[in-house]
């Protein structure tokens, strides 16, 4: 696998975004402190459990407290900016749009080129660059002709509408496509480094498979190497033995949680640790079986399919696709295995990303419009929530 060279030195204040096909059916969804020499966060948590502490309510809430957009089309990833504002992604279009955070207003950036849309594929996760103040660089995982791959453009906004996006500059590339499981979520974590989650294309050995980019989380730098402290000598691989990852998000404590699609039985919410195996296709859910790192939570895949996870308020925050409802896992202060609650079931249809926006807000993302969705129960949305 070749990379372009790249020179843009990229650091300065990490700007985390939060942003994992539930089963093979046709139910399925698409889908800092550290300089680069520093460790992966949370390695030296190995319990897999989340920890005794200031513990959230026990009985939490969500509710939608505005409609931010509307008229969306297979919105994917979203991005907020510093400004407020959001960018989101069009997977079927290739397109990344801003949306004003206070009106709503909708103002298209312009295409990404190379975009090649097909399945569960196409123009998905988002995440600014850690010195994006500075450098006004957008990063964005997309499936081309022959794979999926991460580039970063330079966001113009002093240019005409449309055309307000430089050319790709690949940073990553060699990811395995499919028509289903390709991953697409990627984020800056407190190190300043860059994840990715990524599917095993329907390929089940692939996740096994420490030496293929599929069915993998990636921990690269912001050019696009593999990370400095990662578990496997000169290679981007963080953790291994994913179905469909689509779910990143890191609690106060830099623990990094992922949401994962199960097959026929279990979706998963899993605390990630440097170098760990979970599971599949050996196991799906909570196996308890050796060498195999067990999820924190699960749910049938008729409740849940999990594309995008938050971290808010003491709580992971899953969107469900097939499962239509938002989930909230307290992770803070419990001593034990979570209860999940589930919150807006069947109000607003399938949800596929969710962002945190600060203090008990939350932004939401509908996917009505991405084929696997009913478009006439309206179009897709940005929703405001209030959490607690």
């Amino acid at each position: 696998m070749q990379r372009p060279a790249v020179t843009a030195a990229l650091a300065a204040a990490a700007l985390v975004l939060t942003a994992g096909c539930s089963s093979g059916s046709s139910d399925a969804p698409d889908n800092g402190k550290s300089a680069e020499s520093s460790p992966a966060p949370s390695d030296k948590t190995s319990t897999g459990k989340p920890r005794a502490g200031d513990a959230p309510p026990e009985k939490g809430s969500a509710k939608v407290t505005k409609t931010l957009a509307e008229n969306l089309k297979s919105p994917w990833g979203l991005a907020p900016l510093p400004s407020g504002d959001l960018l989101v992604s069009s997977r079927d279009e290739g397109t990344i749009t801003r949306v004003d955070g206070e009106t709503g207003k909708k103002t298209e950036l312009g295409s990404v080129p190379g975009v090649s849309p097909a399945g569960e594929g196409g123009l998905m996760g988002l995440a600014l660059s850690p010195s994006y103040a500075s450098d006004h660089m957008v990063y964005a995982y997309f499936t081309t002709e022959s794979d999926n791959r991460v580039a970063r453009m330079l966001y113009d906004e002093k240019k005409p509408s449309g055309q307000q996006l430089g050319a790709p500059d690949t940073v990553f590339k060699g990811i395995p496509k499919g028509t289903i499981h390709n991953g697409g979520r990627i984020a800056f974590g407190p190190d300043k480094m860059l994840y990715a989650g990524t599917g095993e294309t329907g390929e089940t050995g692939l996740a096994q498979d420490k030496k293929s980019l599929g069915g993998k989380i990636l921990r690269l730098t912001p050019d696009g190497d593999p990370a400095p402290g990662n578990p496997f000598d000169d290679s981007p691989v963080y953790s291994y033995g994913h179905r469909n990852v689509q779910g990143l998000a890191w609690d106060e404590e830099k623990r990094l949680w992922a949401a994962e699609f199960g097959q026929d039985t279990w979706d998963e919410l899993n605390e990630i640790k440097a170098g760990d195996n979970y599971g599949w296709p050996e196991v799906e859910g909570k196996g308890s079986q050796e060498g195999f790192h067990d999820p924190v939570a699960q749910w049938k895949t008729s409740e849940a399919s999990p594309s995008g996870i938050a971290y808010a308020e003491g709580s992971v925050w899953m969107a469900g696709l097939r499962g239509e409802r938002l989930w909230r896992i307290a992770v803070r202060g419990v001593d034990g295995t979570p209860k999940p609650q589930s919150f807006l079931k069947e109000e607003h249809g399938r949800l596929r990303t969710v962002v945190a926006a600060g203090g008990d807000k939350l932004w939401l993302v509908t996917s009505e419009t991405d084929s696997r969705g009913t478009p006439e129960k309206g179009d897709d949305k940005i929703l405001e929530v209030t959490v607690k």
